[in-house]
């Protein structure tokens, strides 16, 4: 049977593969004298002494101590290096590393003349709390947890680092206090790096011998730790010295062993969810399953026990019934309340003032980099790039942190917190609010089942498929009875049936919606189906803020031409047409103030391709070659390269290209009448 190329093993050559064997050695040698010198018969003597048992105990109080005292001040700073720019950040890391690279002695030294009786902090501390820390066993705490709290701290932040922000910005969004968002979503998701630095820290801990003697002292029962253990007993007991370091040998290989890796970073944080599993893979039918013939699941009642199969007295699951509406039909049940209008006068990297009224959505279009995602992340406060002054109805909220706004976002991969259920995604914007637990779930799992994925409550984000996360981010962000809703290309990671259905739900949540949608979406069908208003940024700047009827037959920018499908250039108004920008002329039937800047927009349709230069009434012809032949529902799109002109799109039938013979690479005539020329003035 043939291996895999991935299982093949790969040999290294000799130059590496020696010192790196030299190394091995290297490091393998002390550890066998010890197994060769242990005295196995006496092993269970020398380590159940009372000096020995002593020590053991003390050690292990020790070092509880030490890593409880890490976890208390190392996690928040371990946080505020990695989440938070401020100055001297450098040199807090340095004294982080510090205890790390200095000798454990000259540790246990500087702790003297800092916590000593004579030191700079020890008389006060002796004198106001009565607190003496030297020859005392909280000094070996003392000691331990200087020496060990950077391997936490380091551990931490690397995690942290791999951990991206936008899950914290979400939950934030959600209405979640940075408190909150940092126990409920930043922790559990970075909970193996803190394990790993948690067993270092106690490891460490653990062996702790220079810092502790030198400052706490060597006092049986008070401060002899099972490694101060060991250096008395050198000196009258070797064989017994040499068990207890198999002892703590053990220990530390245990504590690596259990790690497997993972203090180095090879073991990955997991900062998002594991790759979507495809669709095919997760084969439960969904009420947006196109085929009839596919049977409609149960709808997932959060008052429903699945264990038990208990249902709530009085209160029949009328979701489940087989005539039960399709989530695309069931209503808007928004609860009534309060309207949020819209103001934003956003400054910065955008220039953009919105005003809007309650109910109204807005497609946000523009090429990469005109500053969508900037004003989305300006109105949620999270970014230092724009600065938006953000009225919602009669609430001024500029000032207000982004969990205090109101404003919910729905990043581009939806951003599921991948240690909680479907389900509890949902609730979580609702729990944030303090909403109790059991309505809370109620709500969330009518808002699963209106977007089609409340058979999916209980499963996590790696067990749904992109479309199916997607969906459970919408339900998310919608039962969070936001003032804004943030949406930044929420139907991308879904098929075309799919996305169809969606956002027909969507519209019809919408249409109910108390509040203001912005949509940031590079697909114009979304655009004219979902919004009410277009607004086109560029360069961060508003190029046209108008109905989507206006801006699909006036486009002012080349890009939202293109989007929509029609071929664009910017050029100078002339007497019989556009000069364009790059060279050549367009002839159109309308004219604009000479000199002007305009835009020419002609359909696809309305290009005629030949084989040879064609005669009659056309204004403009251009030879050119068929760069990309493409097809586009029943018909073809042909890309057209041309000297005379940008890039020409020409749109035809099947069997007028086999016609023509066209095929890539093929020279062709491509002709527009003046009258299919639209100019735009800019």
């Amino acid at each position: 049977m043939l291996r895999s190329r991935s299982h093949t093993r790969r040999r290294p050559p000799l130059a590496l593969a020696l010192p790196a064997s030299l190394a091995i050695a290297f490091l393998l040698m002390p550890l066998l004298g010890i197994l060769a010198r242990t005295s196995w018969g006496e092993l269970g003597t020398h380590l159940s002494g009372p000096e020995v048992t002593e020590a053991l105990r003390l050690s292990l109080v020790v070092s509880f101590w030490a890593l409880g005292l890490s976890l208390l001040l190392g996690v928040p700073l371990a946080w505020l290096l990695a989440r938070v720019d401020f100055p001297g950040k450098a040199l807090v890391r340095s004294l982080v590393l510090l205890p790390m690279v200095l000798p454990p002695t000259v540790g246990g030294v500087a702790l003297l003349l800092g916590f000593g009786r004579r030191g700079l902090l020890g008389p006060w501390l002796e004198h106001t709390f009565g607190i003496t820390l030297p020859f005392h066993t909280s000094g070996a705490v003392v000691a331990a947890t200087f020496v060990a709290m950077p391997f936490l701290v380091i551990s931490l932040e690397g995690a942290l680092g791999g951990l991206r922000p936008r899950y914290e910005e979400t939950a934030a969004s959600l209405g979640a206090s940075p408190v909150r968002v940092f126990f409920t979503v930043t922790l559990p998701m970075v909970a193996p790096g803190l394990a790993a630095g948690a067993a270092l820290t106690w490891a460490r801990a653990l062996g702790e011998f220079g810092a502790t003697i030198t400052f706490a002292g060597n006092l049986p029962g008070t401060t002899q730790t099972l490694p101060l253990q060991v250096y008395l007993l050198l000196q009258d007991s070797p064989g017994a010295a040499t068990s207890v370091s198999l002892l703590l040998l053990a220990i530390a290989m245990a504590v690596l062993v259990a790690l497997r890796g993972r203090w180095t970073g090879s073991a990955s944080v997991r900062s998002g969810a594991p790759a979507a599993a495809p669709d095919a893979a997760l084969a439960d039918s969904s009420p947006l399953d196109p085929d009839p013939s596919r049977a409609a699941p149960h709808t997932y009642d959060p008052r429903h026990d699945p264990r038990t199969g208990a249902a709530p007295k009085g209160e029949p699951r009328d979701s489940a019934r087989p005539d039960a509406p399709w989530p695309d039909q069931e209503p808007n049940t928004a609860a009534s309340g309060p309207s949020w209008s819209l103001h934003a006068e956003v400054s910065g990297f955008n220039e953009v003032t919105l005003d809007a009224e309650p109910g109204t959505t807005i497609a946000v279009v523009g090429e990469n980099g005109a500053g969508k995602t900037t004003l989305l992340r300006a109105l949620l406060g999270l970014t230092p790039r724009a600065h938006a002054e953000l009225r919602l109805g009669d609430l001024d909220v500029t000032s207000l942190a982004p969990h205090k706004r109101g404003v919910a976002w729905v990043p581009q991969d939806g951003a599921l917190f991948p240690h909680l259920s479907a389900l509890a995604n949902t609730a979580y914007g609702l729990r944030a609010q303090g909403v109790a637990r059991g309505e809370a779930r109620v709500e969330a799992g009518r808002w699963l089942d209106r977007l089609g994925v409340g058979h999916l409550a209980h499963r996590k984000p790696a067990q749904l498929s992109g479309g199916q996360a997607q969906r459970v981010a919408l339900a998310r962000a919608l039962a969070a009875r936001p003032r804004l809703l943030l949406l930044d290309e929420p139907l991308a990671a879904l098929d075309q049936t799919t996305r169809a259905r969606v956002r027909h739900t969507l519209r019809t949540h919408l249409a109910g919606f108390a509040g203001v949608c912005l949509i940031v979406t590079h697909d114009p069908v979304e655009a004219v189906s979902l919004a009410d208003r277009v607004l086109v940024l560029e360069a961060g700047r508003t190029l046209q803020d108008a109905p989507p009827a206006e801006v699909t037959r006036h486009p002012r920018s080349p890009w939202v031409a293109r989007m929509l499908g029609r071929n664009a250039w910017a050029g100078e108004a002339r007497d019989d047409g556009l000069a364009l920008a790059g060279g050549g002329r367009i002839v159109a039937a309308e004219r604009l103030r000479e000199g002007s800047r305009a835009l020419a927009i002609i359909a696809p349709e309305s290009v005629s391709v030949h084989r040879r230069r064609p005669d009659g009434s056309p204004r403009n012809v251009w030879p050119g070659t068929v760069r990309e032949i493409t097809a586009s529902g029943s018909r073809l799109r042909v890309l057209i390269g041309s000297a005379e002109t940008p890039d020409l799109i020409a749109e035809i039938t099947p069997d007028a290209a086999a016609e023509l013979g066209l095929a890539e690479g093929a020279a062709v005539w491509s002709s527009v009448k003046a009258t299919e020329v639209t100019l735009v003035s800019l």
